[in-house]
């Protein structure tokens, strides 16, 4: 079949070791997948993102649909060869993106009718019309359209947001079994239900109901404490179905993602690596680097001793610390470069631990490390 996950090895945490297949490729989990919003993931190639060893990477519709338009996308041959990526991709539906639109944005049961953010013009999207979007850019993984709310949002406020996702969620399910192939597209649903437990426990529990190949936990990681996302996202992932994968969208801190897959996530995105790259922040095993302060002026070590992406192993602190300060490219490219693979990296080490059943030795390593070995430059000055 050209879609299949299974499960390897399952830790005494509960998390798990797992294997996705797609018709292009296979996607080693847990997984971290690189954030492609406009089918680039900013400052690096595709053989760039090949050479760090990332399997899958995030697109959204949302952007993709308002520019260059999913129809031309499907005129070239597909977001796969548009891009020219050959392997897997997942596409959010655009959700996140058109509720923070606030006030160029209407939300009824229909759908929602918003202003584009690039020109002003008015667009009317839908829950047939995100997967009719997502069929056209001929993603892997598609994801149904959902309602997102604030964290801070009343009992009330979550419990209509995730009545009308489920709504939502069964309208594409019948949409794509009119129109859409699964042999070539796996869609997953997504729970939501704010920070209220047994409403995220109903929705997880309507959206299994629904069978969806693959489920995904929206709506965290948006304001609320650690812990709290920890302990909704524990109590989803125990109601969803072990024999298929789950996506935690949106996150996280490097010492936050083993936290997550302790608690059965298989897959995760964030911006986080390649943003903060382009902002002068590095991560390493040793807590994170600012490459602007003054400090590393005159230092010759590499980024990270430990690292082995390119950026290390070739450039050191000093020559970085100078192309942001000149404001040359190459600084924020080298840097994504870096970060890009220190989140793949984190993730391969992650599978290792689960392999030998040690998540929690290594969870608790890599919180001493990065909490406890903060590098001189942690006053966060720019001299």
């Amino acid at each position: 079949m050209p879609f299949r996950f299974e499960v390897l090895a399952t830790d005494p945490t509960g998390a798990r070791l797992g294997r996705l297949e797609t018709p292009h490729g296979v996607i080693d989990t847990p997984a971290f997948m690189p954030v492609g919003t406009l089918g680039t993931v900013k400052g690096l190639t595709q053989e760039s993102l090949e050479a760090l060893g990332a399997q899958i990477i995030l697109a959204n519709t949302y952007h993709l649909y308002l520019r260059p338009g999913a129809e031309l996308i499907r005129e070239l041959g597909g977001l796969h060869k548009f891009m020219s990526w050959p392997h897997p991709i997942i596409t959010d539906s655009g959700g996140y993106q058109v509720f923070s639109l606030a006030d160029l944005r209407k939300v009824t049961d229909d759908g929602v009718t918003f202003r584009s953010h690039i020109d002003g013009s008015g667009h009317f999207l839908s829950p047939e019309r995100a997967i009719e979007i997502e069929l056209a850019l001929g993603s892997d993984i598609i994801m149904v359209l959902d309602e997102c709310i604030e964290s801070s949002s009343s009992e009330d406020r979550a419990a209509s947001a995730a009545a009308r996702t489920l709504a939502w969620a069964g309208r594409s399910l019948d949409y794509f079994s009119k129109h859409g192939d699964a042999q070539r597209q796996m869609m997953f649903g997504i729970v939501q239900g704010g920070a209220h437990a047994h409403l995220r426990r109903k929705s997880a529990s309507d959206l299994v109901a629904l069978d969806f190949p693959g489920y995904a936990i929206g709506g965290l990681a948006v304001g609320e404490p650690h812990n709290v996302t920890c302990k909704i996202t524990e109590q989803v992932t125990s109601l969803l179905p072990a024999e298929k994968p789950r996506y935690l969208m949106g996150v996280g801190r490097p010492k936050q993602i083993a936290d997550y897959v302790a608690r059965g996530v298989d897959m995760m995105d964030c911006v986080l690596p390649t943003r903060s790259a382009r902002h002068a922040c590095l991560f390493t095993w040793h807590g994170r680097i600012l490459i602007k302060n003054a400090c590393y002026a005159k230092d010759p070590r590499p980024i990270d001793p430990e690292c082995l992406c390119p950026a290390c192993r070739r450039y050191s602190r000093a020559y970085l610390r100078h192309l942001f300060l000149s404001n040359e490219i190459l600084g924020a490219t080298l840097a994504t470069l870096h970060n890009v693979y220190f989140y793949l990296d984190i993730m391969a080490e992650i599978r290792k631990s689960i392999r030998f059943g040690n998540l929690a030795g290594f969870c608790s390593d890599l919180q001493a490390r990065l909490e406890n070995n903060v590098p001189e430059s942690s006053t966060e000055s720019n001299r």
